[in-house]
């Protein structure tokens, strides 16, 4: 019997395989999900079998923690306003070494590990994120202009050139992105790893965002799971302080993507084992699923 509910268990799937066959998803990848050693294990196996059914990955990966340790370690201290980092030159430099050249090569190295094929790269790697400064607003009363705090090298994405991914999964890879943005002078500009995940979604006409988070998804006034969200929910959540922190930018992120063509975007939780494919390929899924509107 238990090799019989195995069965029904990968035919279930298969409407999803074979939805989902040759179709772009994006996933941001961060979190616990991250750290955790078999969490990083059931994330690269998840990873190989959507690969291996004919789905087309492409992931985008944050490192906040990481970049605070090496910075601590350096004597650096982490300064953060708005949610935003401050990044200085030095700060840039410390951002760039750890997330290109760290964290997203373990990611590569995990993966290959895995049976799949990963490359590494950065938004500046064939300007395939062109960066625009960010500017940052504070608050100061309402009959007052609100103060603009200029936190440094920190960027918004204003252009993607997404050719160099498309030859990559042409020719059956799997692109490891960090956040990191190319300036008009050349300069590198740190970039919130969400937002740069929704806007390659759009460019890469994405069939899928997921977001692979430290939470269960997303969470109504009285701390209940949403189940599905549209994108006038997300206006109400963010208007009246609902969703608050790193949700906040995940959430416009999402609308942005799907007012954009994304189909659909999911925010999960990473602490769940193999919690991507329980969302992608059954019914109940495990997390918060974000449409344009009700279907």
């Amino acid at each position: 019997m238990e090799i019989l509910e195995k069965a029904k268990i990968l035919i279930s799937a298969l409407p999803y395989f074979r939805e989902f066959y040759k179709k772009i998803m994006v996933i941001k990848y961060g979190g616990h999900a991250m750290v955790d050693p078999s969490l990083k294990q059931n994330f690269a196996q998840d990873i190989a079998l959507m690969k291996y059914v004919g789905i087309c990955p492409v992931i985008v990966h944050g490192g906040g923690p990481q970049i605070n340790q090496v910075m601590e370690r350096m004597g650096l201290k982490p300064v953060f306003i708005e949610g935003q980092r401050v990044t200085d030159e030095e700060t840039m430099n410390v951002v760039e070494m750890v997330l290109v050249g760290t964290v997203n090569k373990n990611i590569v190295s995990l993966l290959n590990r895995a049976g799949v094929k990963a490359v590494g790269l950065s938004g500046r790697d064939g300007e395939l994120i062109v960066a625009e400064k960010m500017k940052v607003y504070k608050y100061r009363g309402e009959d007052r202009p609100p103060e603009i705090i200029d936190i440094g090298r920190v960027g918004k994405v204003k252009e993607v050139n997404p050719q160099i991914l498309f030859t990559l999964i042409e020719n059956d890879f799997i692109p490891v992105i960090a956040p990191v943005g190319i300036g008009p002078d050349g300069e590198a500009y740190n970039i919130n790893a969400d937002l740069v995940a929704g806007a390659l979604a759009v460019a890469l006409k994405a069939e899928k965002l997921v977001y692979l988070s430290d939470v269960e998804g997303v969470k109504d006034e009285k701390g209940n799971l949403i189940s599905t969200l549209t994108i006038k929910d997300i206006d109400r959540l963010i208007e009246t302080g609902i969703a608050k922190g790193g949700m906040i930018p995940k959430l416009k992120s999402a609308k942005k993507a799907l007012t954009g063509g994304v189909k659909k975007v999911h925010i999960i939780d990473g602490r769940v084992p193999h919690s991507l494919i329980i969302e992608l390929f059954t019914d109940e899924g495990v997390g918060t699923q974000v449409v344009f509107t009700e279907q």
